[in-house]
């Protein structure tokens, strides 16, 4: 798993952000119908609203909606050269602070300020204890009903399985991938999961009400998870709902199938 120093020459210099990360939407058919199909029906309770702390936006593939639900938005990265590019790109919208941090500060912004937090397919890439620190911050930046949406890695539930399946040299891949024996693990950090989320979640005063967990680029097996957490006595806080939803890769190619007809992209005169 890539520590913060890796991520951050990664996403400085090393990734070549083909599409500025659009090309990881793909899948769903676009970024167009990943928000709206897949991204949007799991926030939309908790928007708009007055201000959003969007950590790791990337080249600003969900900023571009973000921005349009809230008062404020604040967008942190480790990368600086990502926060540059949405700088440039955005740069006609008023409502939006842009901070480079080192990995795991949130020091840009004010305690008890932040109505939602957002993390989509970012936080997958960062160890367990990232994770840690930012709930730990967290907890003192949300508003008393504010609630935080991460996506992160499960990966960890199986650790076992893939420190097996590690063991078969590189020339041995395209045999498990012949056979059907899963060995990608996307980047994701082998030390998390949705347990831990809890329990660091629990350790900063936060009470987690929900995790969705699911399989990512065609996995079979539930390596990512979405966790929300909220302060107690919110008015979100309610007992945990866990779910393993099987059905998230499967859903990913109904998506795409309606995208020729729905997206935006659809629509050759609003391209």
């Amino acid at each position: 798993m890539p520590s913060v120093d890796e991520n951050k020459q990664w996403w400085d210099e090393g990734y070549p952000w083909q599409q500025g990360g659009d090309e990881w939407s793909r899948a769903w058919g676009g970024v167009d119908m990943q928000w709206h199909a897949a991204i949007l029906p799991r926030i939309h309770t908790f928007v708009p609203t007055g201000t959003i702390l969007e950590i790791a936006p990337g080249y600003g593939r969900w900023t571009q909606y973000l921005k349009n639900l809230c008062d404020q938005l604040t967008v942190v990265d480790l990368s600086a050269n990502a926060i540059e590019q949405c700088r440039q790109r955005f740069a006609d919208s008023t409502n939006i602070d842009y901070h480079v941090n080192d990995g795991t500060s949130l020091d840009m912004a004010s305690d008890a300020s932040i109505d939602f937090v957002f993390s989509f397919d970012s936080l997958v890439h960062v160890e367990a204890g990232v994770l840690r620190e930012y709930l730990l911050q967290i907890a003192r930046k949300l508003t008393s009903d504010g609630v935080a949406f991460l996506h992160h890695s499960n990966l960890g539930e199986y650790a076992r399985y893939f420190s097996t399946v590690d063991k078969v040299p590189p020339r041995g891949q395209p045999l498990l991938k012949k056979v059907g024996v899963e060995y990608r693990t996307h980047w994701r950090d082998s030390g998390m999961t949705a347990e831990k989320l809890r329990t660091f979640a629990a350790e900063a005063g936060l009470v987690c009400i929900s995790q969705e967990l699911f399989g990512w680029g065609g996995s079979r097996r539930l390596i990512d998870a979405i966790s929300v957490v909220t302060l107690p006595g919110s008015k979100w806080a309610r007992p945990l709902r866990i779910l393993r939803n099987e059905d998230f890769v499967r859903d990913i190619s109904v998506i795409a199938r309606l995208a020729p007809l729905y997206s935006v992209d659809s629509f050759p005169a609003l391209s």
